[in-house]
Order: structure tokens, then sequence, then C-alpha cells
């Protein structure tokens, strides 16, 4: 039975996850982002692995960053948990840990169940393009967090 949408009709976290999985194989979008998950037997689709290639004429360029993405089990009705693994100076990721901060990533802050992986990961490339982040000096190349 079909239902329109927009009716409230709540698709089940695994459906919604499965369909991420599949846009981020098939390498859906311009190829500045990318997803998948962290463990192809991780059965539970909650541990993913992001990464964000830095923009051009920014301090990011030329440069991959790995992310690693929690999405929970009230995914996409909570935001995934968003941590940098390589190390990377923007504001609204912690230094010691490449935590982002929920509240500074307007993806993750203003979060809606229609949001994906996808879209995080983009909000956090414009990021990189923005005045108070492009000219930040970074961390040498291929330095990670320890934790």
């Amino acid at each position: 039975m079909a239902v329109a949408a927009g009716s409230g009709v709540k698709v089940p976290r695994n459906f919604r996850l499965l369909e991420e999985l599949e846009e981020g194989q098939k390498g859906v979008g311009d190829g500045t982002v990318s997803w998948g998950l962290e463990d192809d037997e991780d059965m539970t689709l909650t541990r993913w692995r992001g990464v964000i290639l830095g923009p051009p004429r920014t301090s990011y360029e030329n440069r991959m960053y790995n992310l690693k993405v929690e999405c929970g089990p009230e995914y996409p009705d909570s935001p995934p948990f968003v941590k940098f693994v390589t190390k990377i100076n923007l504001n609204g990721v912690h230094t010691s840990n490449g935590v982002v901060d929920m509240h500074a990533v307007t993806a993750l802050a203003k979060w809606q169940n229609s949001y994906s992986i996808q879209m995080v990961l983009l909000e956090l490339r414009r990021l990189m393009t923005c005045k108070e982040n492009m000219k930040l000096p970074q961390p040498p190349e291929g330095q990670i967090y320890s934790n």
C-alpha cells in the first residue's frame, strides 16, 4: 500500500539506512563526499565512515578528511554522532578529539528526519569554505586523533 509523502508514515530505521548505504555505494553526488559502513558485517547499520575532500582555494585543499559517523537506535529521528578521524582545525570541531559540536553545524543542530549522512558531510565541507574557516592553519597532513 503506497502512502503519500508527508503523511506522517514512519520509515523503519534499517530501510532508511539501507537506502543511504546504496546511495553511498553508487557514489551519488559530485564526488566531494563519500560514505559507507565501517564494517560490511554490521547488520545494525550503526557505524559508518565518511570522507570529505578539502575544497579548493582553502587551507583544506588537496586533503582527504576521514570521519566516523554513528547512527544510533533513534536515527533518523535523532542526528548521528560525528567525529573526525583526521586531525582538522575547523570551528565547531573539538581540537582534542575531533568530535563535531552538534550545535555548531546547522544540519545537526536543526536536525530533521529527512536529513542524511550525505547532508551532514556536505554541510561540514561547506563550513570549510566559510570566511572564518577557509584560511585556518591545519595540522600536518596525515595526523589522526588518538581516541
